[in-house]
């Protein structure tokens, strides 16, 4: 039998999912950015939620920790899923990481654009942020899924 925190997590993910079901290239530009941050936000959720599974399947009935830093003290770097949480985290390609940048990129104002006239044309890379395509975001929850499906089935052994 799932865990009730497995369910959270995978309800959270099935309504990002659904959110970008419903996101279409022909939308108005407020609907497409409503239903991506939408999607990334219960994504957010669901990462946060992850954590205070793991520290429930550690019979942690307290602990709410809100980052892998706060996971790592409650219940040390010993432990299977901790570890495997830093070494994503220090992937720059992972799912984890890539949640990182969407929480840093929505969690802050968007950056100033300077205008273009003919005095200033120089040609620069711009830093575009994370992508937020539907694609990237569809693999990003399916990482989290297989992880958190992983996380159950190993702990629902014992």
């Amino acid at each position: 039998m799932a865990s009730p925190w497995h369910s959270l997590v995978s309800q959270k993910i099935f309504l990002a999912r659904t959110l970008l079901e419903h996101l279409d290239g022909n939308d108005p530009v407020p609907m497409r950015e409503a239903l991506t941050q939408g999607a990334v936000e219960l994504a957010l959720r669901a990462r946060k939620l992850i954590l205070v599974m793991i520290a429930r399947m550690y019979q942690d009935k307290e602990g709410q920790p809100g980052n892998l830093t706060a996971l790592t003290e409650l219940l040390g770097d010993d432990i299977p899923e901790t570890a495997e949480l830093n070494v994503l985290a220090m992937d720059t390609g992972s799912w984890w990481n890539h949640l990182e940048q969407l929480e840093r990129h929505q969690g802050n104002p968007p950056v100033a654009r300077k205008t273009v006239s003919d005095e200033n044309v120089i040609a620069v890379s711009a830093d575009t942020g994370p992508d937020r395509s539907k694609e990237a975001l569809k693999q990003t929850l399916s990482a989290i899924k297989h992880f958190t499906d992983t996380l159950e089935e190993r702990h629902s052994e014992w």
